[in-house]
């Protein structure tokens, strides 16, 4: 069995080349990445009890970045200190992620895997699964490898999109065809799921929720914001049983 869709694959893969242009097609990805980074570094501090540390803040812990793609997530939780594998289905952004963190002198472990093909016996502290979830065939295939791939009360973070009229219009029409933020076809909106849908699936392979935030992005000032809103982006914050 597998998760993973050979035509989403090939979407990334065509894009590959542009995961680190920050005025490229990963642009929105690269303006959100300050404010995620924010909420998951805050959210691993208070889960593991991390306070007053100066440098090395997720030193001893070992992070599985799923669908990594160029790196964008995997560097920075490195430079943070921990112990990063980043792992995606693509060829060719392995390859990219994997030259750019030589260039950039991080030591980061990445394959050209999908979770279910993971070796179980190597366990995660954290998991990373940013704007993966809406492009997998088998969800439930999915969350049950991660589940096994998560050490015991490690966290995840499940970051994707709401399924309604709102996050059509701004994520497909307003994003891809208006403000041309991505291109065309990147999304299928069939494929968002909604909060309650998405917390239930995790519930269901005893997962407990932590949190749950809404992400929103404010076009007079340019900038993504924490929100409690999650009629677009979300993530949901969920430990291991």
């Amino acid at each position: 069995m597998t998760i993973t869709n050979k035509e989403e694959i090939q979407k990334f893969s065509d894009l590959a080349d542009e995961w680190w242009d920050v005025n490229g097609k990963f642009k929105p990805l690269h303006m959100f990445n300050p404010t995620r980074i924010e909420y998951i570094t805050e959210n691993i501090k208070n889960h593991f009890n991390i306070f007053n540390k100066k440098n090395g803040l997720l030193d001893s812990l070992d992070i599985l970045d799923i669908g990594c793609g160029g790196g964008l997530i995997s560097e920075p939780m490195a430079r943070l200190g921990a112990s990063v594998t980043g792992i995606d289905a693509s060829k060719k952004n392995i390859f990219v992620a994997s030259a750019h963190a030589e260039k950039s002198k991080l030591n980061i472990k990445y394959l050209n895997k999908s979770p279910e093909q993971m070796d179980e016996v190597e366990k995660y502290d954290v998991i990373l699964n940013l704007e993966v979830v809406e492009h997998v065939d088998d969800l439930n295939l999915y969350i049950k490898s991660c589940y096994k791939l998560l050490k015991k009360n490690g966290l995840m973070f499940t970051a994707t999109l709401n399924r309604n009229i709102t996050s059509y219009i701004k994520a497909i029409v307003g994003a891809e065809y208006i403000l041309r933020w991505l291109p065309i076809g990147t999304h299928d909106w069939s494929k968002f799921i909604k909060p309650e849908e998405l917390e239930k699936k995790l519930s269901d392979e005893n997962f407990s929720t932590v949190d749950i935030k809404g992400f929103h992005y404010n076009l007079l000032f340019g900038k993504w914001n924490k929100s409690e809103n999650l009629s677009v982006n979300y993530i949901i914050t969920s430990s291991k049983n």
